[in-house]
């Protein structure tokens, strides 16, 4: 050129679009940066990097309702005591060595009432998660989960085994073995005493009874 500046190049042109890509790029990752810990926010992610399981609120609401009316017929369903609570929180095995029964009432009576709406329910447990540590979405969780309530999780079939082997009429020896006949029904009194024979016939006499029929 007349000039005699110099043109530039294909490679010129192809570096700068890399940079302006990079720039771009760079801007973007900001823009999703958790500002105070300055790590990616990432949604449905837990601090120790795993997802955290969403809670079912309509399930947290229907098991708020069944434990409101436990033990109290007259409960319209919209408001808990401590006492159905702390049931509750037993049942979904919130209340352990870390949050006990004094931390629940500690934190109920911060409200300033006896019985909690759901949303001041909620708030109950916000405190009482920040307070012991504890994440609120996996108190919810256990919470929304634990079954109805009086519903625990047991293991009967032990229990009616030992409970099975235990009244089989046909182990028994000694003296109980004489309380029950073949089929395993109870001889009463018969069964635990030596009753006399009063009908008069000579004691091992084996035609008792027979002598109408053949005469």
């Amino acid at each position: 050129m007349a000039d005699g500046a110099a043109q530039p190049n294909g490679t010129d042109v192809v570096d700068k679009m890399t940079v302006e890509v990079a720039e771009m790029a760079l801007d973007a990752k900001e823009a999703t940066t958790d500002e105070p810990t300055g790590k990616p926010a990432e949604a449905g992610v837990e601090a120790n990097g795993a997802a955290a399981k969403p809670v079912s609120t309509a399930a947290f609401r229907e098991q708020f309702k069944a434990f409101s009316k436990f033990g109290d017929t007259k409960s319209d369903g919209k408001h808990l005591t401590l006492s159905q609570s702390d049931k509750w929180m037993k049942q979904a095995k919130v209340i352990d060595k870390k949050i006990t029964t004094t931390d629940t009432g500690i934190h109920f009576k911060k409200l300033k009432s006896m019985k909690l709406t759901i949303e001041d329910y909620n708030k109950f447990l916000d405190d009482l998660a920040k307070t012991k540590k504890v994440e609120l979405e996996e108190i919810k969780n256990k919470m929304a989960n634990c079954g109805a309530p009086g519903v625990h999780n047991s293991t009967p079939g032990k229990a009616a085994e030992t409970v099975a082997r235990l009244t089989d009429t046909s182990k028994y020896t000694g003296s109980h073995k004489q309380r029950f006949d073949e089929a395993g029904k109870g001889k009463g009194i018969a069964g635990r005493k030596d009753l006399v024979d009063q009908s008069g016939y000579v004691s091992g006499y084996g035609h008792k009874n027979t002598y109408d029929k053949t005469h």
